[in-house]
């Protein structure tokens, strides 16, 4: 355990910040477990009405940190491939 005052409040703020982060990495995997559930079942509609915000729960999941941009662009690009794939 931190002796010094600061190192004190920079732990309780690390754990705070965990907590945080733990929250929205469930979130982006919720969201990215939703749409390949749309995909696997082929369910077409449901995947295009969700992508919309699932694009935007990833973009905003990438602003914060928690996950690189390139890693949620990337994601969104393969999941967008899959979608135009099914249609064929």
């Amino acid at each position: 355990m931190a002796n010094i005052k600061s190192a004190i409040r920079r732990a309780k703020k690390s754990r705070k910040q965990a907590l945080v982060n733990r929250a929205r990495k469930s979130k982006y995997k919720a969201a990215v477990k939703q749409m390949t559930t749309y995909i696997n079942s082929g369910k077409i509609k449901e995947a295009k009405n969700f992508l919309p915000k699932f694009y935007s729960q990833l973009m905003k999941i990438a602003k914060t940190g928690t996950i690189s941009k390139k890693t949620a662009s990337r994601k969104i690009s393969r999941i967008t491939k899959k979608i135009s794939n099914l249609k064929k």
